[in-house]
């Protein structure tokens, strides 16, 4: 494994999987959102410096059979010059004879956009041949694609063992693994994670996993109805997973052996209805009328949450406190957003990771207030989990 930092990418060809997935205006195809792009300049900026070219590989999208043109990654071309403030060369294939002519005659300081990996099944089922193709096109292979590095693809996984000693993390990838290796694995104490969202059964595995690297677990959003439910209170017709009654209680008896604190939600907003112009009510969490449902949490909850927050020198935060994309209720998410950028002030370490997360800290306008908001989504609640990213092993092995 080499360090992007050092490597020398001279007159080198730079085979870069990104993850340009982003989302596209159904009718001008013109990009919605282009932070997965902007994530991903820094790196391409620092090939180009150092002498090298740059080959750019991505998904975008599903495609079942084959080329669609709504899922060409031709559409995001003009939004990676804007950003990169270079002009980009495209290639309608991959691993085609005009896609190795193009790369073969990839000048130092330009940049070529192949197409679409996925317009091939051999990309997702991680086929060895197809994979060889694509290093075929390089000199060097770096991977700065965490949000696919949980997919053993070809371009993500298999392609690397193409480049035993001239393979490397992106200065993003590198900076996701640093970031939830800092928050798991820091010695610095107390650490607290904000663990919200619908439903128990996605949260299980990282929940159990977070209790061994811990101090306090702070629980909301609709799983917490599950866990004031399985302790014998009331709960209306709040989301809950009858199923995983019994888990709850054991998730709470792992935390108290091991010394854990498990902070529940005491009060919630709740309505008759779910929507926004609900009749609203705030109740105890565990008195929750028949009829009724949470849909936040209260303005008590928020001061028990806000002094663990503002205590702890390391937080990850992980899921909403509740409907918030409901202005009548996203007081509770907007509070603990706002109280992480206040111990982030204080000199914690803060780290907001998973999609609906990172959707609230954008939505507030305080992501560049905290330490490291993730790319990552999936790969990163399976790096939360404890398991091996494919995408990471393959670079860390030689």
């Amino acid at each position: 494994m080499q360090s992007i930092h050092t490597y020398s990418f001279a007159n080198k060809k730079a085979l870069i999987r990104v993850d340009f997935n982003v989302p596209l205006d159904k009718k001008t195809f013109e990009v919605t959102d282009n932070t997965r792009i902007k994530s991903a300049i820094p790196t391409i900026k620092k090939v180009l410096s150092a002498g090298g070219s740059v080959i750019l590989l991505s998904h975008l999208g599903r495609p079942k059979n084959g080329p669609e043109a709504d899922f060409s990654l031709k559409h995001i071309i003009k939004s990676i010059e804007e950003l990169s403030e270079t002009s980009v060369l495209f290639c309608s294939d991959c691993i085609s004879e005009e896609a190795q002519k193009m790369c073969a005659e990839l000048q130092p300081g330009q940049i070529l956009l192949l197409e679409n990996v996925r317009f091939y099944s051999e990309e997702t089922s991680g086929d060895a041949e197809f994979a060889k193709k694509l290093a075929s096109l390089g000199d060097c292979y770096i991977n700065d694609a965490f949000g696919t590095a949980h997919r053993a693809h070809a371009s993500t996984t298999v392609i690397a063992n193409y480049f035993p000693n001239d393979k490397m993390f992106g200065l993003l990838l590198e900076a996701e693994i640093v970031s939830v290796d800092k928050v798991l694995n820091s010695t610095e104490k107390p650490k607290t994670a904000i663990v919200g969202g619908a439903k128990v059964s996605s949260k299980i595995t990282i929940i159990e996993n977070l209790i061994h690297k811990m101090d306090n677990i702070i629980i909301g959003g609709g799983m917490a109805y599950t866990f004031i439910k399985a302790q014998g209170g009331k709960v209306g017709s709040s989301l809950v997973e009858d199923d995983y009654l019994p888990m709850a209680l054991s998730i709470l008896e792992k935390a108290k052996a091991r010394n854990v604190q498990i902070i529940l939600p005491t009060d919630t907003l709740i309505a008759d209805a779910f929507s926004n112009d609900a009749t609203i009510k705030e109740v105890k969490i565990n008195e929750i009328p028949d009829g009724w449902m949470g849909l936040d949490t209260g303005a008590e909850s928020a001061i028990l949450f806000q002094k663990v927050i503002q205590s702890s020198k390391l937080i990850l935060w992980n899921g909403p406190m509740g409907v918030f994309e409901f202005e009548n209720f996203q007081r509770g998410t907007k509070q603990i957003a706002h109280d992480i950028v206040k111990a982030t002030e204080q000199g914690a370490f803060s780290l907001v990771g998973g999609g609906d997360s990172v959707a609230a800290i954008n939505k507030f306008g305080l992501a560049d207030q905290v330490s490291y908001v993730s790319t990552g989504g999936g790969a990163m609640l399976e790096y939360l989990e404890g398991i091996e990213l494919p995408g990471v092993t393959a670079i860390r092995n030689n």
